[in-house]
């Protein structure tokens, strides 16, 4: 991809509300070229003073939960209220499976022809790192793009979760009843982790069953110290399919906002969070940077395959790969 527009111009772009333009910046922060990387981070810094002002909510679920549906409806939901709404989806499996762009959209119909809605996806064939620092960065360009509420959807499974509750103010957990032993279907971190867990599908015949899980993981909840000395997460029931309970889920989540800003609590989250970004950026580009010298390509092949066939450990297979590493710097 050649850059065809200045830092200024995106800068500018941006903030019109260009879409077409909006789109191109995003595609700049997802290039690992040196020079798009360059100017991408020109154009964050120009952005940066029109940022944070979202809502920044992470949404998760098992697999059949519904996730797209609810996400359509919730998103449509905020739009009517007035709100302006991006969605990001991220998928570290996109690395592996190639991604799709389409699908996203056709995930959620309503939504992605929604004019006060934007939908992108995670970038696909880049590293777990990758992901996180594009969304990251994204999240920050759609906020100066004027999006009051950014919805990051884990499309993936296992760290992806970590991941985007390392970049949300709020983490929402979707769970459904009848998954076979529901409490032993989701993962302690994952309860650590949550701001709210929903039970989707709650209707028709579904209704009561939702109820009995939602009255499980609240007992399960109970067992655990929030996070937070000012939020205990609560559990509701809600239908994306029947657009039930999403308003109430929504008044929770600005509440969950207005006690943690009035303590200062929100900020100090984003705080940490930003220096854990900080860390995490240093330790990929430490690994890209060992990664980029001919020589330790070769040696570590062959130290992989020492290790492999247990010739040697793999903390003396580190060892003398530092070693060759600070030779060569």
């Amino acid at each position: 991809m050649a850059s065809s527009h200045s830092a200024a111009e995106y800068v500018d772009g941006v903030l019109r509300r260009d879409t077409a333009l909006l789109a191109q910046t995003i595609t700049l922060l997802e290039s690992r070229n040196l020079q798009h990387r360059q100017l991408a981070q020109q154009v964050i810094e120009g952005l940066l003073p029109h940022s944070g002002g979202s809502v920044r909510v992470g949404i998760t679920g098992v697999p059949g939960v519904g996730k797209s549906t609810f996400i359509d409806q919730f998103g449509i939901n905020l739009t009517e209220l007035g709100h302006r709404v991006a969605v990001l989806a991220v998928d570290p499996s996109s690395s592996r499976t190639g991604g799709s762009i389409l699908g996203d959209k056709t995930r959620m119909e309503r939504l992605a022809v929604d004019p006060e809605a934007f939908i992108r996806p995670s970038p696909a064939g880049v590293t777990l790192g990758g992901v996180t620092r594009a969304t990251r960065e994204t999240i920050l360009v759609c906020e100066a793009a004027g999006f009051d509420i950014v919805l990051v959807e884990t499309v993936g499974v296992g760290q992806s979760e970590t991941m985007v509750a390392e970049m949300v103010d709020f983490f929402l957990v979707l769970m459904i009843a009848g998954a076979g032993d529901d409490l032993q279907g989701i993962k302690k971190g994952i309860l650590e982790m949550a701001d709210m867990i929903a039970v989707n599908k709650a209707d028709g015949d579904n209704q009561q069953r939702a109820e009995l899980a939602a009255s499980d993981y609240r007992a399960a909840l109970h067992l655990l110290t929030p996070a937070s000395p000012t939020w205990s997460p609560p559990v509701l029931s809600c239908s994306g399919m029947k657009n039930q309970g999403l308003n109430q889920l929504w008044q929770q989540i600005v509440t969950h906002r207005d006690k943690m800003g009035s303590t200062g609590e929100l900020a100090a989250r984003r705080s940490a969070q930003q220096v854990r970004w900080l860390n995490a950026m240093l330790d990929d580009r430490l690994r890209d940077d060992l990664r980029s010298h001919p020589d330790l390509l070769v040696e570590l092949d062959r130290l992989e395959t020492a290790v492999e066939q247990g010739e040697i450990t793999a903390t003396s297979a580190v060892d003398r790969l530092w070693a060759k590493y600070q030779q060569l710097r």
